[in-house]
């Protein structure tokens, strides 16, 4: 018996470093899953098979394929001179960061856009209702949450009297997001003529499945020219209708113009790579070409709509966001509801701190994941102790996603301050090239100050060696939460 142990734990442990290293990883994370892969003999096999795979090679011909299907239409429609719109909207400080989001053509700049900011979650989820209602073609929608309850059924309702009135409606959701919604939820809306279909990495096949990569874009688009996207997703919680967080506190934005465009192209293209040949879109049917009498053209907001994800090989949003951050000449104000950076942002924040620039984070009060909350206070004590401020929301739970960039640039969607959102989770964030918008951004952090606390050295001395051993613990686990 002894030997046969033996021979198991040698297995396992030849197994593990070939697991761990027969794939290009962070330091970090090839430690961490060595650790579990040691630690749990057997057992840790089976939580890597779930969480630890790298993302399918079924799943990533799927979503590559993508690429090229139609951005080229997009990109000749919003081909514009960057040298004219730099004279007009934004300083030279942007002309590479805009390149570095458009290297590949992925994300060209958008002019002539409308953009409103919603924090008030009543004004946010009424206004998307009344733009579903007023639709006349498309209700394109894409939620890592879309749950069973008062405003899920709201939801889902009205889109239902939308398709039965004509009105092509389809939903992309992430099962692992939505937990305890099935697709027979939305067999009422697919009776009569709307679409629905769980996002690829989530999708009940062995080969495919992956617990670890999630579809975390929250996107609504109507008939192609007025979009949403922020930090809500559709559930009772984001309302402040869930005893356990109170008052919700997000960020929304509605754009109106171009950029709209953008974002249906997206929705598209995660639509085709969760689809078979049989139901994928003609991105040429949603076109809806712009009329001599242009609506937009007395907007002015210029922005890029940016799409990251785990099939590609570099963090390719989490570096823009450094290369954004790294202009920053007097301030860096970030809201997150999870801070858990890695190196690379842990060294700009601090760079730019002790450069002089005026680096804030507002984090929540209170956990919606345990675990992730203490990572967070781990974090949030050490970036303190590095000359980065910290507040904490004490009003409710904190959810937005934010950054402002002096009073020149600045960032809203669905991308937290993590491991996940920069390395595992498909994310969609606009950078917005926007004094004004900027500015109201910046408003509306001042104000959320006034609900907040800021972290001192006095506050942490007084946490109890338990909690302080609870956060470093969580933090050991960091490339996974």
């Amino acid at each position: 018996m002894a030997n046969i142990i033996t021979l198991i734990l040698i297995v396992n442990i030849i197994i593990s470093f070939y697991i761990v290293f027969r794939h290009q990883r962070s330091v970090a994370t090839s430690w961490a899953w060595l650790i579990i892969l040691l630690i749990f003999p057997v057992a840790g096999f089976i939580i890597y098979g779930f969480i630890g795979r790298g993302i399918s090679k079924e799943n990533l011909f799927a979503i590559n394929k993508q690429k090229h299907i139609s951005l080229d239409k997009v990109n000749k429609m919003q081909a514009y001179s960057l040298e004219k719109i730099f004279s007009n909207d934004t300083s030279h400080r942007a002309i590479q960061l805009i390149k570095y989001f458009n290297n590949q053509k992925e994300a060209p700049l958008s002019k002539n856009n409308a953009i409103e900011i919603y924090t008030d979650n009543q004004s946010n989820f009424q206004k998307i209702f009344n733009d579903m209602q007023n639709a006349h073609h498309t209700i394109n929608v894409e939620y890592y949450s879309f749950m069973n309850d008062q405003l899920g059924n709201k939801f889902l309702n009205l889109l239902i009297d939308k398709a039965k009135n004509g009105i092509k409606v389809r939903i992309i959701f992430d099962p692992w997001g939505s937990l305890g919604t099935k697709l027979s939820w939305f067999k009422p809306l697919i009776k009569v003529g709307g679409e629905v279909i769980p996002f690829i990495t989530s999708q009940n096949n062995i080969k495919k499945y992956r617990i670890n990569y999630h579809m975390h874009r929250k996107i609504v688009v109507i008939d192609g020219k007025i979009a949403w996207t922020g930090g809500y997703n559709i559930g009772d919680q984001y309302i402040g209708h869930n005893k356990k967080f109170g008052y919700w506190r997000d960020t929304n934005i509605r754009l109106v113009g171009p950029a709209a465009l953008l974002l249906q192209e997206r929705f598209v293209m995660d639509w085709n790579a969760s689809n078979d040949y049989k139901h994928t879109i003609k991105f040429s049917d949603l076109l809806f070409p712009k009329c001599n009498n242009d609506p937009y053209n007395t907007n002015h907001s210029t922005v890029q709509v940016v799409n990251d994800g785990p099939d590609k090989e570099v963090p390719y949003l989490r570096n823009g966001m450094i290369k954004l951050m790294m202009m920053a000449k007097e301030s860096i104000w970030i809201q997150t509801p999870y801070l858990i950076p890695d190196d690379p942002m842990i060294a700009t924040w601090v760079t730019a701190a002790n450069s002089g620039v005026d680096v804030r984070i507002m984090i929540p009060c209170m956990p919606d994941h345990i675990g992730i909350y203490r990572a967070t206070e781990w974090y949030a004590n050490y970036l303190m102790n590095m000359g980065i401020k910290i507040y904490i929301y004490e009003k409710g739970f904190l959810h937005a996603k934010t950054v402002t960039i002096d009073n020149d640039f600045s960032t809203v969607g669905s991308m937290n301050q993590d491991y996940r959102s920069y390395l595992l989770n498909f994310e969609d964030e606009i950078i917005i090239y926007d004094n004004t918008i900027t500015k109201q951004l910046k408003d509306i952090f001042k104000k959320d100050m006034c609900e907040c606390y800021q972290l001192t050295p006095t506050i942490t001395a007084r946490w109890s060696k338990w909690l302080k051993f609870k956060q470093a613990f969580a933090r050991m686990f960091s490339p996974f939460l």
